[in-house]
């Protein structure tokens, strides 16, 4: 029987093939410089940046110190509109919820919008399981479930496939003529889903922010999916983490542009929209029920503890993975975590199990690149050092290292022990050391120094 290998191990196996993949790097680069442009060109729609970047971090800095009460709020206003919010303590519970409602209507098909939440919990795999169609809406999305794969980036799902690929994708999943053209290929998709949304008995989106005071769901895009899945079906769910709660409608004019212009360049997304619950008496449109699932998940983890709560302010953007040197070398999919890049090495342990994505955290530079871009101002690079710090403190750390560390703590307190030891002893232990941790596998052996310090030092002494 074959061992089971490690998360660690197969992240760094999955590591080192992305890195010196070359054709992977060609296009995450082409795709990154697209967005390095647009970003730097929608940072001149903003007077005084900086100054929106403190006022979005103060403002959700101030809600995470009282998640509850705004949280509440939001039930509260949402409800009185006809809504029903759930409350999920966890994965489990929010996908029986969901089976609940599509068992209740008979549903065999649901329509999705982009979301990252329910990539979170599987969704897709959920409900396949039940023998129900779910259908990602989102082109991106689309790509990525045609081809069996998890979204490479929280916002640019498909930012690994080129044109090529997306064409081989459509050519084998959906037998469409072969084509170069990117217009063909965005019409072949949109034909095929536009049957989708009238169909569905059930349509579910995310929602990038909670509004508590009016309680609404705020949702933004690009391409218009997520407005048909949530007004075609007669059902519409919402499925939103609960840290994504800002105080009222008006924070709006300072959270969307922030998103947009970070995420990807723009001045605002094409698409942004409020549900305030169902339809409502004299409207025309809309489903006739909403239901918002509050999703925990681990949230609370970090909510208590205070010195990492910060990263709970996160909007989603994808700015830390694109300028991370890390993510643009190793890819999206080599974290095999639904949240990747620095703010996914931050919070994934916590969500997901510090032991077993431990190893996340010290795949980092620690430049200090995405502190610097982050719209909210998470201080990312501290919140990787405590992560490393607190799996340190709890024990997870390999055997081997525990012991390596621990020899050469006593042997720092201990100077007579090292020069006991000959020489030669020393350099081959350390080059021994060296190996086992893979510094050595593409780095030139270290010299031997012609003498110890410790000579050295008496040398100098003694001149």
């Amino acid at each position: 029987m074959q061992a089971k290998i490690s998360k660690s191990a197969a992240f760094q196996t999955d590591a080192e093939n992305k890195a010196f993949d070359r054709e992977h790097r060609r296009k995450i680069r082409f795709n990154i410089g697209k967005y390095d442009a647009a970003v730097a060109l929608g940072m001149n729609y903003f007077h005084n940046h900086e100054l929106a970047r403190d006022r979005g971090a103060y403002l959700k800095a101030q809600v995470l110190e009282k998640l509850d009460e705004h949280l509440l709020a939001f039930e509260a206003a949402f409800t009185a509109r006809g809504g029903r919010v759930v409350w999920a303590r966890d994965a489990a519970e929010a996908l029986a919820e969901i089976g609940r409602l599509a068992d209740a209507r008979g549903a065999r098909t649901v329509v999705k919008a982009k979301s990252m939440t329910t990539e979170e919990i599987h969704v897709n795999q959920y409900l396949a399981g039940k023998g129900i169609e779910s259908v990602e809406t989102d082109l991106g999305e689309y790509i990525v479930q045609l081809n069996g794969e998890r979204p490479y980036h929280i916002v640019t799902p498909a930012m690994h496939l080129s044109k090529a690929d997306i064409n081989d994708i459509f050519v084998k999943h959906l037998g469409t003529e072969s084509t170069d053209d990117a217009q063909k290929l965005v019409l072949t998709a949109r034909h095929l889903l536009r049957d989708k949304y009238t169909a569905a008995e059930i349509g579910i989106t995310g929602g990038n922010f909670l509004v508590a005071k009016e309680g609404g769901v705020a949702v933004t895009e690009n391409e218009g999916n997520a407005r048909l899945s949530a007004t075609f079906p007669k059902l519409h769910i919402a499925v939103v983490g609960i840290e994504k709660v800002i105080p009222q409608l008006t924070d709006l004019d300072l959270f969307w542009p922030l998103l947009s212009t970070s995420g990807t360049g723009q001045q605002v997304t094409v698409y942004n929209t409020v549900y305030f619950g169902p339809r409502q008496p004299g409207e025309p449109d809309g489903p006739e029920e909403m239901v918002v699932i509050l999703l925990d998940n681990g949230r609370t983890n970090l909510l208590a503890q205070p010195d990492k709560r910060a990263a709970l302010r996160c909007i989603r953007c994808g700015a830390c993975l694109n300028v991370c040197p890390v993510y643009k070398n190793i890819g999206g999919h080599t974290y095999e975590t639904t949240y990747s890049g620095p703010i996914g090495s931050v919070i994934s342990p916590h969500l997901s199990g510090l032991p077993e994505h431990m190893h996340l955290s010290y795949a980092s530079s620690l430049c200090g690149a995405c502190t610097s871009v982050c719209p909210v101002r998470i201080p990312l690079h501290n919140l990787l050092l405590l992560n490393r710090q607190q799996a340190v403190r709890e024990g997870h750390a390999p055997a081997a290292e525990r012991a390596a560390i621990g020899m050469w703590r006593w042997s720092m307190q201990h100077r007579w022990a090292l020069n006991v030891l000959p020489g030669a002893l020393k350099d081959w232990s350390l080059g021994r050391l060296l190996d086992q941790v893979g510094w050595s596998k593409r780095r030139a052996a270290l010299a031997a120094a012609p003498l110890s310090f410790g000579q050295m030092w008496k040398n100098r002494k003694e001149v």
